[in-house]
């Protein structure tokens, strides 16, 4: 909404309107092909770092400081329809990497720590990108969540790669 009244000022409501119009069909039909392909394909992990990446790939269209209506909406509708994607990719596995670490264990309050520290970390990217946009440079809030998703994406690889996100055997007590 930000972008849009820049690029738009009054009709701003209508062209997020319009942009929402036209991403969310095509969001919803690719979302369960595309959730299907990354389950056939991609492991847990792999599917979270693409999906990370698609999502902060989708503030790059923002990052152009002119444009056209149809340029300008064209680039809202890409943001949108990425991030719907990127999310398609990202959620279901990212549920299920909980509960395959959890040990099928307490599994309601591991997803809750979960919850809770990512409703924190949300708090503090939404007030750290508002922040940014205070400063008046137009580029850097989206250039900084484009960062974010690559930086996001890079450190759920590394916790692959370093074994992290496998879940360690749970030792059952040997009865004697």
């Amino acid at each position: 909404m930000l972008r849009a009244r820049e690029l738009f000022g009054e009709q701003a409501g209508l062209v997020t309107g319009a942009v929402f119009a036209v991403s969310a069909p095509a969001a919803l039909s690719g979302r369960l092909k595309l959730t299907a392909w990354a389950k056939r394909t991609l492991s847990g992990p792999r599917a979270i770092v693409y999906g990370l990446v698609v999502m902060g790939a989708a503030f790059l269209p923002l990052l152009t400081q002119s444009y056209g209506v149809v340029a300008g909406v064209g680039a809202l509708t890409l943001c949108a329809a990425l991030l719907a994607w990127g999310g398609a990719l990202l959620y279901p596995f990212e549920m299920d990497t909980v509960v395959r670490l959890s040990g099928d264990r307490l599994v309601a309050t591991h997803y809750g720590a979960y919850d809770t520290a990512s409703g924190i970390a949300i708090s503090l990217g939404n007030l750290a990108v508002g922040a940014l946009f205070d400063t008046g440079v137009r580029w850097l809030p989206w250039a900084a969540l484009t960062a974010t998703g690559m930086f996001c994406a890079g450190s759920v690889a590394w916790l692959h790669r370093a074994g992290h996100l496998t879940p360690k055997p749970v030792p059952v007590p040997v009865q004697g």
